[in-house]
């Protein structure tokens, strides 16, 4: 077969464009720091590196959700704390109250103490956290209690109230963490019984008013009348199976932010896992490819100083 010019010409033109392209793909690794631009450049590693970033979503996703359930429940901790102080304080009233040494004037002035008190319970029970109710359940866009000490219309509708309205955050691939306190489980239902359970509804024997609330009522009824020191020492024994009671859920609602503390740190540390791998696929070797730029380099200038021996120069001139 007879080899031409124009044969020659092509062929030299086509391997410095391949040399070229080499070198421009080696120059665009070294500015961006990556291996590949487009999938065609390596199907395998664009495959590995969606998927890690899908994985990486996913758990930044599942950090966030621990994040937002961690700041629901310091709210709640937050919230049954104030609950523990003004239970604290109305129990140091009563103590005083029934000692038998008061005046009418003094159990006047502790009455009205009770009575802030019974108030501040009815705001801390309507407490909210980015706009929604904490102790509401399901109904977030409801407070929970009226400022009677009444539970809301919406709570009462179907008596014996739920107390299993509870909210779960996905905080893992197969992890929940129940997040919210249902208001019935830290305020309770009054109703009626030797044997009522305020905490546990399990009967019709209900009523629509809060359980801890009605305890402040009767008692401020004891000081208003203070004839009544069994009525006293009866709040008084109410007001402290109600402390056990918060302090029961407080110290659940700690076991849980426990939890998800162990979480978010498991989960930073998947996220840094994965984004190493991912480092790993899609970043190049500094070193590595200053060292094939300056092979691609000196190949492409000796094929141009092949190219001009073979072909005049004035021609390789014309033709680059």
């Amino acid at each position: 077969m007879r080899v031409t010019n124009n044969m020659l010409i092509n062929n030299m033109v086509y391997n410095l464009n391949q040399n070229l392209k080499k070198l421009e793909k080696l120059q665009y690794q070294q500015s961006t720091g990556k291996k590949f631009r487009v999938p065609s450049d390596d199907p395998i590693g664009t495959s590995k590196s969606l998927k890690f970033n899908t994985d990486i979503s996913k758990l930044e996703q599942y950090e966030r959700n621990a994040k937002d359930a961690m700041s629901w429940m310091t709210d709640t901790e937050a919230a049954l704390g104030e609950i523990v102080e003004v239970l604290h304080r109305a129990n140091e009233l009563t103590v005083d109250a029934a000692n038998g040494t008061k005046t009418t004037e003094d159990l006047n002035k502790i009455k009205e103490e009770i009575d802030q008190l019974k108030h501040h319970l009815v705001q801390i029970a309507n407490t909210t956290y980015a706009g929604r109710h904490i102790f509401s359940g399901y109904k977030t866009d409801m407070p929970l209690l009226n400022e009677d000490g009444t539970y809301n219309d919406g709570f009462t509708t179907d008596l014996p109230l739920k107390n299993d309205e509870i909210f779960t955050y996905n905080v893992g691939v197969s992890e929940e963490v129940q997040v919210n306190i249902v208001g019935i489980k830290v305020f309770g239902v009054a109703g009626t019984g030797a044997d009522y359970d305020p905490y546990k509804v399990d009967s019709a024997n209900g009523t629509s008013k809060s359980h801890l609330i009605q305890v402040f009522e009767e008692l401020s009824a004891a000081l208003t009348s203070g004839t009544e020191p069994d009525k006293i020492q009866e709040a008084l024994g109410n007001i402290q199976s109600s402390m056990e009671q918060v302090l029961s859920v407080r110290a659940e609602v700690g076991a849980k932010m426990n939890r998800l503390e162990l979480t978010e740190k498991k989960l930073a540390v998947q996220i840094d896992s994965v984004k190493e791998l991912l480092s790993y696929n899609e970043d190049v070797d500094m070193a590595e490819i200053f060292m094939h730029i300056n092979m691609a380099e000196n190949v492409y200038v000796s094929s141009l100083m092949t190219g001009a021996k073979i072909i005049q120069p004035t021609l390789v001139e014309f033709l680059r």
